[in-house]
Protein backbone atom coordinates (compact mmCIF):
# COMPACT_ATOMS: atom_id res chain seq x y z
CA UNK A 1 0.00 0.00 0.00
CA UNK A 2 1.35 3.47 -0.99
CA UNK A 3 0.82 6.43 1.35
CA UNK A 4 0.56 10.22 0.06
CA UNK A 5 0.57 13.33 1.89
CA UNK A 6 -2.72 14.66 2.45
CA UNK A 7 -2.16 17.74 0.89
CA UNK A 8 -0.10 20.36 2.46
CA UNK A 9 -0.34 18.65 5.57
CA UNK A 10 2.57 16.24 7.36
CA UNK A 11 -0.49 13.35 7.81
CA UNK A 12 0.01 10.24 5.06
CA UNK A 13 -2.87 8.14 4.26
CA UNK A 14 -2.86 5.16 2.35
CA UNK A 15 -3.89 5.68 -1.57
CA UNK A 16 -7.61 3.76 -0.36
CA UNK A 17 -9.83 4.92 2.37
CA UNK A 18 -12.37 2.77 3.81
CA UNK A 19 -15.89 4.29 2.77
CA UNK A 20 -18.57 2.97 5.30
CA UNK A 21 -21.62 4.03 3.76
CA UNK A 22 -23.03 0.59 3.98
CA UNK A 23 -22.28 0.37 7.81
CA UNK A 24 -26.29 0.72 9.41
CA UNK A 25 -29.17 0.23 6.73
CA UNK A 26 -31.22 3.20 8.35
CA UNK A 27 -33.48 5.55 6.44
CA UNK A 28 -32.30 6.38 2.75
CA UNK A 29 -28.90 4.08 3.32
CA UNK A 30 -30.85 0.83 3.30
CA UNK A 31 -30.40 1.32 -0.54
CA UNK A 32 -26.45 1.45 -0.35
CA UNK A 33 -26.27 -1.31 2.59
CA UNK A 34 -27.23 -2.63 6.01
CA UNK A 35 -23.93 -4.21 7.75
CA UNK A 36 -24.41 -4.28 10.94
CA UNK A 37 -21.45 -4.56 13.98
CA UNK A 38 -19.77 -8.25 13.59
CA UNK A 39 -19.56 -8.08 9.41
CA UNK A 40 -18.54 -4.59 9.84
CA UNK A 41 -15.81 -5.87 12.11
CA UNK A 42 -14.58 -8.31 9.29
CA UNK A 43 -14.61 -5.44 6.41
CA UNK A 44 -12.82 -3.09 9.05
CA UNK A 45 -10.43 -5.93 9.81
CA UNK A 46 -9.28 -6.70 6.22
CA UNK A 47 -9.07 -3.18 5.35
CA UNK A 48 -6.75 -2.15 8.17
CA UNK A 49 -4.42 -5.80 7.49
CA UNK A 50 -4.38 -4.27 3.95
CA UNK A 51 -2.51 -1.38 5.05
CA UNK A 52 -5.27 1.26 4.64
CA UNK A 53 -5.29 4.16 7.59
CA UNK A 54 -8.13 5.86 7.36
CA UNK A 55 -11.45 5.35 7.43
CA UNK A 56 -14.32 7.98 6.34
CA UNK A 57 -18.05 7.85 7.84
CA UNK A 58 -20.53 10.52 8.24
CA UNK A 59 -22.97 11.66 10.76
CA UNK A 60 -25.71 11.70 7.83
CA UNK A 61 -24.84 7.68 7.16
CA UNK A 62 -27.90 6.00 8.71
CA UNK A 63 -28.85 8.93 10.89
CA UNK A 64 -26.02 8.39 13.29
CA UNK A 65 -25.38 4.38 13.23
CA UNK A 66 -22.97 4.13 11.09
CA UNK A 67 -20.85 5.92 13.67
CA UNK A 68 -22.33 4.26 16.30
CA UNK A 69 -21.14 1.36 14.45
CA UNK A 70 -17.71 2.39 14.13
CA UNK A 71 -17.41 3.47 17.41
CA UNK A 72 -18.30 -0.20 18.69
CA UNK A 73 -15.92 -1.83 16.42
CA UNK A 74 -13.14 0.53 17.04
CA UNK A 75 -13.85 2.25 20.42
CA UNK A 76 -11.40 2.27 23.14
CA UNK A 77 -8.66 -0.02 21.26
CA UNK A 78 -8.15 1.98 17.82
CA UNK A 79 -5.34 0.08 15.86
CA UNK A 80 -2.34 2.29 16.16
CA UNK A 81 -2.25 4.55 13.89
CA UNK A 82 -5.80 3.96 12.35
CA UNK A 83 -7.26 7.25 11.36
CA UNK A 84 -10.65 8.86 11.43
CA UNK A 85 -12.86 11.25 9.36
CA UNK A 86 -16.39 11.85 9.37
CA UNK A 87 -18.28 14.70 8.07
CA UNK A 88 -20.93 16.93 9.29
CA UNK A 89 -23.76 19.52 6.91
CA UNK A 90 -26.93 17.55 6.72
CA UNK A 91 -30.04 17.68 8.49
CA UNK A 92 -29.85 15.50 12.09
CA UNK A 93 -32.97 16.02 13.40
CA UNK A 94 -36.71 18.57 12.63
CA UNK A 95 -35.51 21.48 14.13
CA UNK A 96 -34.03 24.67 12.44
CA UNK A 97 -30.83 24.53 13.86
CA UNK A 98 -30.04 20.67 13.32
CA UNK A 99 -28.61 21.48 9.55
CA UNK A 100 -26.16 23.44 8.16
CA UNK A 101 -22.68 24.49 8.76
CA UNK A 102 -23.20 27.47 11.76
CA UNK A 103 -21.13 27.56 14.39
CA UNK A 104 -24.02 26.15 16.60
CA UNK A 105 -24.17 23.05 14.24
CA UNK A 106 -20.98 22.30 13.16
CA UNK A 107 -19.58 22.55 17.37
CA UNK A 108 -22.39 19.89 18.57
CA UNK A 109 -22.77 17.33 15.25
CA UNK A 110 -18.84 17.24 16.13
CA UNK A 111 -19.40 16.48 19.37
CA UNK A 112 -22.26 13.82 18.93
CA UNK A 113 -19.53 12.07 16.56
CA UNK A 114 -17.50 12.15 19.21
CA UNK A 115 -19.36 9.55 21.44
CA UNK A 116 -20.74 8.00 19.00
CA UNK A 117 -17.10 7.34 17.16
CA UNK A 118 -15.76 6.54 20.95
CA UNK A 119 -12.80 8.94 20.48
CA UNK A 120 -11.09 11.51 22.15
CA UNK A 121 -10.12 13.24 18.56
CA UNK A 122 -11.54 13.08 14.85
CA UNK A 123 -8.70 13.07 12.38
CA UNK A 124 -10.01 14.51 9.42
CA UNK A 125 -13.13 16.56 10.02
CA UNK A 126 -15.10 17.40 6.95
CA UNK A 127 -18.14 19.95 6.00
CA UNK A 128 -20.19 17.97 3.50
CA UNK A 129 -22.09 20.13 1.66
CA UNK A 130 -22.07 23.92 0.35
CA UNK A 131 -24.28 26.07 3.02
CA UNK A 132 -25.23 29.38 1.02
CA UNK A 133 -27.04 30.61 4.62
CA UNK A 134 -24.02 30.59 6.86
CA UNK A 135 -21.45 33.48 6.65
CA UNK A 136 -18.28 31.01 5.35
CA UNK A 137 -16.72 33.00 8.26
CA UNK A 138 -18.61 31.99 10.97
CA UNK A 139 -17.81 28.44 9.32
CA UNK A 140 -14.33 28.65 9.17
CA UNK A 141 -13.71 30.05 12.54
CA UNK A 142 -16.39 27.06 14.32
CA UNK A 143 -13.96 24.46 12.09
CA UNK A 144 -10.42 26.24 14.01
CA UNK A 145 -11.99 26.55 17.05
CA UNK A 146 -12.85 22.53 17.08
CA UNK A 147 -9.29 22.54 16.19
CA UNK A 148 -8.24 24.91 18.97
CA UNK A 149 -10.14 22.53 21.11
CA UNK A 150 -8.32 19.16 20.40
CA UNK A 151 -11.54 17.76 19.16
CA UNK A 152 -10.41 17.70 15.71
CA UNK A 153 -6.94 17.41 13.87
CA UNK A 154 -7.69 18.83 10.44
CA UNK A 155 -10.30 19.74 8.61
CA UNK A 156 -11.61 19.36 5.04
CA UNK A 157 -14.43 20.29 2.82
CA UNK A 158 -16.35 18.01 0.77
CA UNK A 159 -18.79 18.94 -2.81
CA UNK A 160 -17.85 22.32 -2.88
CA UNK A 161 -17.39 24.33 -6.29
CA UNK A 162 -14.28 25.90 -7.36
CA UNK A 163 -15.14 29.52 -6.13
CA UNK A 164 -16.91 27.98 -2.66
CA UNK A 165 -13.15 26.37 -1.77
CA UNK A 166 -11.39 29.76 -2.98
CA UNK A 167 -13.81 31.73 -0.73
CA UNK A 168 -13.09 29.39 2.15
CA UNK A 169 -9.05 29.38 2.10
CA UNK A 170 -8.91 32.79 1.52
CA UNK A 171 -10.93 33.58 4.74
CA UNK A 172 -8.49 31.01 6.54
CA UNK A 173 -5.87 32.98 5.31
CA UNK A 174 -6.78 37.00 6.25
CA UNK A 175 -7.72 35.42 10.25
CA UNK A 176 -4.97 32.97 9.73
CA UNK A 177 -7.84 29.86 10.67
CA UNK A 178 -6.71 26.62 9.94
CA UNK A 179 -7.17 25.80 6.21
CA UNK A 180 -9.04 22.56 4.38
CA UNK A 181 -5.80 20.24 4.02
CA UNK A 182 -8.57 18.00 1.49
CA UNK A 183 -11.58 18.14 -1.00
CA UNK A 184 -13.78 14.97 -1.17
CA UNK A 185 -15.50 14.97 -4.32
CA UNK A 186 -17.14 12.68 -6.79
CA UNK A 187 -14.88 11.77 -9.45
CA UNK A 188 -14.94 8.99 -12.05
CA UNK A 189 -13.73 7.79 -15.72
CA UNK A 190 -17.99 8.43 -16.60
CA UNK A 191 -18.02 11.72 -14.45
CA UNK A 192 -14.78 14.21 -14.82
CA UNK A 193 -16.07 17.36 -14.33
CA UNK A 194 -13.74 17.98 -11.73
CA UNK A 195 -11.02 18.45 -14.04
CA UNK A 196 -12.03 21.80 -15.08
CA UNK A 197 -11.96 23.47 -11.29
CA UNK A 198 -11.41 21.28 -8.60
CA UNK A 199 -8.08 19.18 -9.70
CA UNK A 200 -6.60 22.48 -10.86
CA UNK A 201 -7.17 23.93 -7.24
CA UNK A 202 -6.02 20.97 -5.19
CA UNK A 203 -2.52 21.31 -7.27
CA UNK A 204 -2.44 24.81 -7.20
CA UNK A 205 -3.65 25.20 -3.15
CA UNK A 206 -2.05 22.15 -2.14
CA UNK A 207 -5.31 20.39 -1.64
CA UNK A 208 -5.61 16.76 -0.62
CA UNK A 209 -8.17 14.86 -2.79
CA UNK A 210 -10.31 12.24 -1.96
CA UNK A 211 -12.81 10.76 -4.06
CA UNK A 212 -16.74 9.49 -3.31
CA UNK A 213 -18.30 6.72 -5.44
CA UNK A 214 -15.31 6.02 -7.53
CA UNK A 215 -16.80 3.26 -9.51
CA UNK A 216 -19.93 5.37 -10.01
CA UNK A 217 -22.69 3.94 -7.50
CA UNK A 218 -21.16 0.32 -8.86
CA UNK A 219 -21.77 1.23 -12.94
CA UNK A 220 -17.92 1.09 -13.36
CA UNK A 221 -17.73 -2.57 -11.41
CA UNK A 222 -18.57 -4.15 -14.61
CA UNK A 223 -21.61 -5.77 -13.02
CA UNK A 224 -23.99 -3.10 -15.59
CA UNK A 225 -23.88 -3.60 -19.19
CA UNK A 226 -25.25 -1.64 -22.25
CA UNK A 227 -28.98 -3.19 -22.97
CA UNK A 228 -29.56 -5.24 -19.74
CA UNK A 229 -31.54 -4.66 -16.65
CA UNK A 230 -29.39 -3.45 -13.51
CA UNK A 231 -28.56 -7.14 -11.96
CA UNK A 232 -30.59 -7.64 -8.53
CA UNK A 233 -28.98 -6.92 -5.21
CA UNK A 234 -27.55 -3.65 -6.82
CA UNK A 235 -27.67 0.19 -5.98
CA UNK A 236 -29.28 0.69 -9.29
CA UNK A 237 -32.16 -1.99 -8.73
CA UNK A 238 -32.67 -0.21 -5.85
CA UNK A 239 -33.71 2.81 -7.12
CA UNK A 240 -30.60 4.59 -6.47
CA UNK A 241 -30.03 7.66 -8.51
CA UNK A 242 -26.32 8.64 -8.07
CA UNK A 243 -24.38 10.37 -10.23
CA UNK A 244 -26.85 11.16 -12.96
CA UNK A 245 -25.89 9.88 -16.50
CA UNK A 246 -26.39 12.48 -19.11
CA UNK A 247 -24.92 10.24 -22.01
CA UNK A 248 -26.05 6.98 -21.86
CA UNK A 249 -24.12 5.91 -25.00
CA UNK A 250 -20.70 7.23 -23.48
CA UNK A 251 -21.20 5.34 -20.57
CA UNK A 252 -21.34 2.02 -22.11
CA UNK A 253 -18.59 2.79 -24.22
CA UNK A 254 -16.13 3.33 -20.95
CA UNK A 255 -18.00 0.35 -19.14
CA UNK A 256 -17.13 -1.79 -22.53
CA UNK A 257 -13.20 -0.41 -22.41
CA UNK A 258 -12.95 -1.43 -18.64
CA UNK A 259 -14.51 -4.98 -19.11
CA UNK A 260 -11.69 -5.31 -22.14
CA UNK A 261 -8.29 -4.00 -20.45
CA UNK A 262 -9.64 -5.94 -17.71
CA UNK A 263 -10.09 -9.12 -19.22
CA UNK A 264 -6.57 -8.51 -21.11
CA UNK A 265 -4.62 -8.01 -17.58
CA UNK A 266 -6.74 -10.57 -16.17
CA UNK A 267 -8.20 -8.27 -13.32
CA UNK A 268 -11.74 -7.31 -12.59
CA UNK A 269 -13.16 -3.66 -14.54
CA UNK A 270 -13.82 -2.41 -11.14
CA UNK A 271 -9.81 -2.30 -10.46
CA UNK A 272 -9.02 -0.97 -13.55
CA UNK A 273 -11.34 2.24 -12.99
CA UNK A 274 -9.87 2.12 -9.61
CA UNK A 275 -5.92 2.08 -10.64
CA UNK A 276 -6.77 4.83 -13.10
CA UNK A 277 -8.01 6.98 -10.52
CA UNK A 278 -5.27 6.29 -7.70
CA UNK A 279 -2.82 7.33 -11.06
CA UNK A 280 -3.94 10.55 -11.52
CA UNK A 281 -1.81 13.34 -10.45
CA UNK A 282 -4.26 15.18 -7.54
CA UNK A 283 -6.20 12.04 -6.48
CA UNK A 284 -4.53 11.46 -2.62
CA UNK A 285 -6.71 8.70 -2.06
CA UNK A 286 -9.93 6.88 -3.52
CA UNK A 287 -12.91 5.64 -1.11
CA UNK A 288 -13.35 2.12 -1.74
CA UNK A 289 -16.99 0.36 -0.30
CA UNK A 290 -19.31 -3.37 -0.30
CA UNK A 291 -21.12 -5.22 0.83
CA UNK A 292 -19.46 -8.17 0.75
CA UNK A 293 -16.04 -9.10 1.98
CA UNK A 294 -15.24 -10.18 -1.86
CA UNK A 295 -16.13 -6.21 -3.18
CA UNK A 296 -13.71 -5.19 -0.73
CA UNK A 297 -10.76 -7.47 -1.59
CA UNK A 298 -11.22 -7.01 -5.19
CA UNK A 299 -11.14 -2.76 -4.56
CA UNK A 300 -8.10 -3.15 -2.29
CA UNK A 301 -6.21 -5.09 -5.13
CA UNK A 302 -6.49 -2.07 -7.25
CA UNK A 303 -3.42 -0.48 -5.12
CA UNK A 304 -1.20 -3.09 -6.71
CA UNK A 305 -2.38 -2.62 -10.57
CA UNK A 306 -0.49 -0.10 -12.59
CA UNK A 307 -1.67 1.09 -15.82
CA UNK A 308 0.08 1.24 -18.88
CA UNK A 309 0.05 4.70 -20.84
CA UNK A 310 -1.56 2.79 -23.72
CA UNK A 311 -4.51 1.59 -21.21
CA UNK A 312 -4.50 5.16 -19.94
CA UNK A 313 -5.15 6.67 -23.57
CA UNK A 314 -8.02 4.22 -24.38
CA UNK A 315 -9.82 5.44 -21.35
CA UNK A 316 -9.19 8.94 -22.20
CA UNK A 317 -10.11 8.74 -25.63
CA UNK A 318 -13.55 7.31 -24.40
CA UNK A 319 -14.12 9.79 -21.54
CA UNK A 320 -12.31 12.74 -22.55
CA UNK A 321 -14.54 15.82 -21.01
CA UNK A 322 -15.12 18.80 -23.24
CA UNK A 323 -13.42 21.73 -23.30
CA UNK A 324 -15.97 24.09 -21.97
CA UNK A 325 -15.49 28.01 -21.96
CA UNK A 326 -13.25 29.60 -20.92
CA UNK A 327 -11.20 26.58 -21.35
CA UNK A 328 -11.54 26.27 -25.32
CA UNK A 329 -10.26 29.86 -25.78
CA UNK A 330 -7.21 29.67 -23.29
CA UNK A 331 -5.94 26.20 -25.34
CA UNK A 332 -6.83 27.89 -28.41
CA UNK A 333 -4.88 30.73 -27.78
CA UNK A 334 -2.27 30.30 -24.95
CA UNK A 335 -1.29 27.03 -24.76
CA UNK A 336 2.22 27.96 -24.79
CA UNK A 337 1.66 29.51 -21.43
CA UNK A 338 0.21 26.72 -19.28
CA UNK A 339 0.99 25.88 -15.88
CA UNK A 340 0.63 22.41 -13.96
CA UNK A 341 -2.46 23.22 -12.48
CA UNK A 342 -3.51 23.95 -16.10
CA UNK A 343 -2.25 20.83 -17.71
CA UNK A 344 -4.56 18.74 -15.13
CA UNK A 345 -7.25 19.96 -17.62
CA UNK A 346 -5.57 20.31 -20.75
CA UNK A 347 -3.05 17.88 -20.89
CA UNK A 348 -4.87 14.75 -22.46
CA UNK A 349 -6.42 17.47 -24.93
CA UNK A 350 -2.97 18.77 -25.86
CA UNK A 351 -1.36 15.19 -26.46
CA UNK A 352 -4.26 14.48 -28.84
Amino acid sequence: MEYRSLGRSGLKISTLTMGTMTFGGVGWAKTVGDLGVSEARKMIDMCIDAGINLLDTANAYSSGECENIIGEVLGGKRPQGVLLATKARFSMGDGPNDQGLSRYHLIRECEASLKRLKTDVIDLYQVHEWDGQTPLEETMEALDTLIKQGKVRYVGCSNYSGWHIMKALGIANEHRYQRFVSQQIHYTLEARDAEYELLPIAIDQGLGVLVWSPLAGGLLSGKHRRNQAAPEGTRQFAGWTEPPIRDENRLWNIVETLVAIGAERGVSAAQVALAWLIGRKAVTSVIIGGRTEAQFRDNIAAAELKLTDEERKRLDAVSLPPVIYPYWHQLNTVSDRLGEADLELFGPHIQQ
